[in-house]
């Protein structure tokens, strides 16, 4: 999803994967009607990656040569990022209402504008490793325009959207996600993004590994080489006309806790 600040991720969750950030508040409410039929389809999916597991837990992992962790006990939430660079060892510290770098243990004082994007780059890492967990936020509007085949297989069509309010930075970006009906696993799915001059892009899941009863997957992100109609990007896909992007791949992942 939201699985809520999925950055102005070019620093970000990807450095040039394209992906945005997705912070939301827990008391932020829907203002439209929720679609019975796409929520059962979310809540079956989040059961198969790990349900319950997700409210409870600690984990850790690599992504590249940056060090995560995230710890989540019911609605709150402490992420942490920590790498060495020019400056020393450095440490980001995300929690429901602040955040924090210290750089060799000094606490840094940081303009605002360096605040959120380093909370959002924080987040997104977290809040995509966790998919489909964070589709369930507040704020997060869904639903199910269809189905489609991929790859022979069959796949349920969600439309995920934002409320403003609580739908963090970039409420207005757009994600339609591909849930396997016969699985119930979330296998592909692509959004817009307007940071940076906007664009598409789209996820295939590899590599899929369940730790202590959480399913984690890394992901192809595939760009389109030319203009496309975004809610038919599966089309694209199994035509083979999008082009590989980047990879998001975690690493040594553990699970201390769920």
């Amino acid at each position: 999803m939201r699985s809520i600040q999925l950055l102005a991720l070019f620093v970000l969750i990807c450095l040039g994967s394209g992906c945005q950030s997705r912070q939301t508040k827990q008391e932020a409410a829907p203002t439209e009607p929720a679609d019975k039929e796409a929520q059962q389809i979310v809540d079956k999916a989040i059961a198969r990656h790990g349900g319950k597991r997700f409210e409870n837990l600690q984990i850790a992992f690599d992504f590249r040569d940056r060090h995560y962790e995230a710890s989540r006990q019911g609605g709150i939430y402490t992420y942490t990022r920590s790498f060495t660079d020019s400056t020393g060892q450095v440490k980001d510290v995300l929690t429901n209402d602040s955040f924090t770098r210290t750089i060799n243990g000094q606490v840094q004082k940081l303009p605002d504008e360096r605040v959120k994007a380093f909370t959002a780059s924080v987040n997104s890492v977290i809040y995509f490793a966790l998919l489909p967990f964070g589709l369930n936020d507040p704020a997060v509007k869904k639903e199910l325009i269809g189905t489609t085949t991929i790859k022979n297989t069959p796949y349920a069509k969600i439309k995920i959207t934002f409320t403003q309010e609580g739908g963090g930075t970039d409420f207005k970006d757009e994600f339609l996600y591909f849930i396997n009906q016969q699985t119930n696993t979330l296998d592909y799915f692509g959004y817009t993004y307007a940071t940076e001059g906007g664009g598409i892009r789209f996820r295939e899941a590899i590599n899929p590994r369940e730790i202590k009863g959480i399913r984690f997957q890394d992901y192809v992100n595939y760009a389109p080489t030319d203009s496309l109609d975004f809610w038919q990007i599966e089309q694209q896909f199994s035509a083979g006309k999008l082009k590989e992007f980047s990879r998001i791949e975690l690493q040594n992942i553990q699970v201390k806790n769920s």
